[in-house]
């Protein structure tokens, strides 16, 4: 395993930052702010893979500290009513102290008002190809698991391209088995053709699973395999896209990149000069390793790329969607107050408590250091459902340690990484493991008086089983939209009382700086809960 020290945000901060702050200013008491991925609350059930595990240390604490249930799904933190929370937005309303009206609720407002239907960016592209016979190419995710994309989106789009007599829409469509329940995919395809006939334009050219098109682990090859396909038609031929469903024995999220061919064996849709490519993932992060990838190879070609909404590329796509501003929250009060705080996560979490709590700011942070776990192999996470995480638990409990760190902020990664795969045992497994990391951090923490902070983010791991009246339950890996716990492990001498009322994600970072003897920012409108 290695472990990687980032100061700031930028890997080439360099250490002068660490020298400007070697005295801490004077705060209230230290702590650790203990991110649980994953980790919602729900009844004992056959489904509950937490119920399940051996976590001895986690139910004390639940019986015995400062404890609250806190929403992080829905409105509550800036998604549509009744939308499962995900790590990305529980993350930026921790780290803002507020709901942040996400990118997908953006996207629907636009698409709700009509406005979409005018949007300068996408009418232009439309135009350009109805005159000149040009294709529209629909890169994302098909499934409605509202994590990464939501299929209606494509079913808009196809209605907007009609209504601009585009000539030719090709999809090509990403399966998921992961943000929904695995064996769905041939269901959602069947979807797409729905609104393709509706439409009356759009046809599917290539389909592949998320797990090569939505890679951000780095892994270039499986980036590859998939704008090969896309650019030049090569893959697995199919003569129709659910055929691609019986080449995979890794379930929908490891569906090969395939091609649909004609009589004549060539591929159908591949991208041609003129063309224009709209990636419909609202949701960055893993996406734009693809987009940046196809915008490289087909750079000079005269190939217009969007995106629904705005991405983290290295290359300039132009979003139809901008994001909301999540400024104004933890990092830059800790900053303003010269606060030094230390970041650890493995790669898969890395940056959610970096990036994402810092309000989506890539910005170097001098009184920031982050420290990246990873593994030199690729993860297999039903064998080891343990990944990292005792490398983790070295780091923040090293961090704490130290006096010049007023906060430490860690994401335990397994419950969630381990629950995505869908395998009961395997996420016991992990949510037992993360209960040893936890144990270890508050007794370090407790070592140097420090409070800790526990919080899930979302659920998943405490239901692993679809609910249908119509079909039997499947195992799932998706999210839930149930509550979080909220736990205060206190500083020894730190008299706290149970939080009263309701409780959501925006409400920890204001504790969080109460705890630490700081303002609550002027943009929140959370409460300090201790």
């Amino acid at each position: 395993m290695r472990r990687e020290v980032v100061p700031g945000l930028l890997e080439d901060a360099g250490q002068s930052s660490r020298r400007q702050y070697e005295h801490p200013v004077n705060t209230g008491t230290p702590g650790i702010l203990l991110v649980l991925d994953g980790w919602g609350h729900a009844e004992p059930s056959d489904a509950n893979a937490l119920a399940a595990a051996s976590t001895p240390y986690l139910d004390s604490l639940l019986a015995n500290c400062p404890t609250a249930l806190a929403d992080a799904s829905g409105t509550a933190v800036g998604l549509l009513p009744g939308t499962v929370g995900n790590s990305e937005i529980g993350h930026m309303v921790i780290g803002a102290g507020r709901p942040i009206a996400y990118d997908s609720v953006l996207v629907q407002e636009e698409i709700s008002t009509g406005r979409m239907r005018t949007n300068r960016e996408l009418v232009e592209v439309l135009t350009r190809l109805a005159a000149t016979g040009g294709a529209l190419h629909l890169i994302g995710l098909s499934s409605d698991g509202m994590i990464h994309a939501d299929v209606r989106h494509l079913q808009e789009l196809l209605c907007i391209a009609a209504q601009f007599s585009v000539p030719r829409v090709r999809i090509h469509a990403i399966t998921d088995g992961r943000d929904v329940a695995n064996d769905t995919a041939a269901t959602y395809l069947g979807l797409v053709d729905t609104f393709t006939e509706e439409a009356g334009i759009g046809e599917v050219v290539t389909v592949v699973g998320r797990g090569y098109a939505l890679d951000k682990s780095g892994d270039l090859e499986l980036t590859e395999k998939v704008a090969l396909a896309v650019v030049e038609g090569k893959g697995e031929a199919i003569s129709e896209p659910r055929e691609a469903l019986a080449l995979t024995q890794r379930g929908d999220e490891w569906v090969p990149p395939c091609v649909v061919t004609g009589a004549d064996g060539r591929a159908l849709g591949m991208v041609e000069d003129g063309d224009a490519v709209l990636f419909t993932n609202f949701r960055s992060d893993r996406i734009q390793q693809l987009a940046d990838d196809l915008h490289r190879r087909l750079a000079g070609r005269q190939i217009t790329f969007l995106s629904l909404a705005q991405y983290d590329t290295r290359a300039p796509i132009p979003p139809l969607v901008h994001r909301s501003d999540a400024g104004g929250g933890l990092a830059e009060q800790l900053a303003a107050h010269g606060v030094r705080s230390v970041r650890v996560a493995e790669t898969e979490k890395f940056e959610h408590v970096t990036y994402y709590l810092n309000g989506r700011n890539a910005s170097p942070v001098p009184v920031e250091e982050h420290v990246k776990i990873t593994g030199h192999a690729a993860p297999d996470y039903q064998a080891r459902p343990e990944m990292n995480i005792d490398q983790v638990t070295e780091a923040v409990v090293a961090a704490a340690r130290r006096d010049d760190v007023p906060l430490v902020v860690a994401n335990l990664a397994n419950i969630d990484v381990v629950g995505h795969t869908g395998h009961f045992d395997a996420t016991r497994q992990a949510a037992e493991h993360t209960d040893r990391a936890v144990e270890a951090i508050c007794r370090s923490a407790r070592a140097t008086g420090r409070w800790v902070l526990l919080v899930g983010d979302h659920g998943n791991a405490e239901k692993m089983l679809t609910e249908g009246a119509d079909e039997a339950p499947r195992p799932y890996g998706g999210h839930t939209s149930n509550p979080v716990p909220a736990v205060l492990v206190p500083a020894p001498g730190q008299d706290t009382l149970k939080p009263a009322g309701s409780v959501t994600l925006a409400d920890i970072a204001p504790s969080v700086l109460s705890l630490l003897g700081l303002a609550v920012a002027p943009r929140m409108t959370g409460r300090a809960l201790w």
